[in-house]
């Protein structure tokens, strides 16, 4: 029922975790896929011959997400090899532990950079694509942006605000054909998070608060993005779906 075919999506931080996963889903789904990657190009070339074999194109990128010279390049190398863009996901993001007694303004301004700002960047530059023939933008947040995380108030900050820029420019870009959205994920095992859900009493505690009694796989998050990027959901804007299991339900 959700067909890709013809489709080109952009997902950031695609080499891996959460967004390796949404690259593969909108590739099994039809799409030809552009990822961006930061350090780890074996990664993401791995995730390209996964979409190979499904039969789709996998363009790999190297891009800063807090660069606007990096991220324009990325873009529009993406629209010359495959002359459209339809699809965008801001899934390039940090994690990093800073309680606010010892955090320092570059920590700040680090988090800020990638998770916000870089969020700002695609959406803007994707823009004159989009406008052609309307879009899907799917901003990935967290449950922290939504109810505040110790130990990471900037990331929460960041994630917080990515929520309130989504539903603002849904409200701009929606009369153009172009639908934004979030996903906000809970607690999902990634390489990202593993450091921490391999303490095992961590790990149980954390369990315990999601009434659906585990923690997600980065497909769990990636079935719900795939929805916003299909035409299912077209007449969600500025909307945030929490996948979390259950464990922070908002109203």
């Amino acid at each position: 029922m959700i067909d890709l075919n013809g489709k080109v999506a952009l997902v950031t931080g695609g080499s891996r975790g959460i967004g390796a996963a949404i690259a593969i889903l909108f590739a099994k789904a039809g799409a030809d896929v552009a990822i961006t990657y930061f350090s780890n190009r074996k990664s993401a070339t791995r995730v390209k011959e996964q979409i190979v074999r499904l039969g789709r194109i996998c363009l790999p990128l190297k891009a800063h997400a807090a660069s606007a010279n990096s991220v324009r390049q990325a873009v529009v190398r993406t629209g010359k090899e495959f002359g459209r863009i339809d699809i965008l996901v801001n899934n390039a993001g940090i994690w990093k532990r800073a309680p606010i007694h010892s955090m320092t303004e570059p920590q700040w301004n680090e988090t800020m950079d990638v998770n916000l700002k870089g969020t700002y960047l695609f959406c803007k530059t994707v823009l004159p694509f989009m406008k052609r023939r309307g879009g899907k933008i799917i901003n990935i947040t967290s449950t922290a942006g939504q109810r505040g995380e110790a130990g990471y108030s900037h990331y929460a900050a960041s994630k917080g605000a990515v929520i309130a820029f989504t539903k603002s420019i849904a409200a701009e870009l929606a009369p153009m054909g172009i639908q934004v959205n979030c996903v906000a994920p809970g607690w999902v095992s990634t390489d990202m998070t593993i450091p921490t859900l391999r303490n095992h009493s961590t790990f149980r505690a954390i369990k315990r608060t999601i009434p659906r009694g585990k923690v997600a796989s980065p497909d769990d998050i990636a079935g719900p993005v795939l929805f916003l990027a299909s035409h299912l959901s077209d007449h969600l804007v500025g909307a945030t779906l929490s996948v979390n299991g259950g464990g922070v339900m908002i109203t």
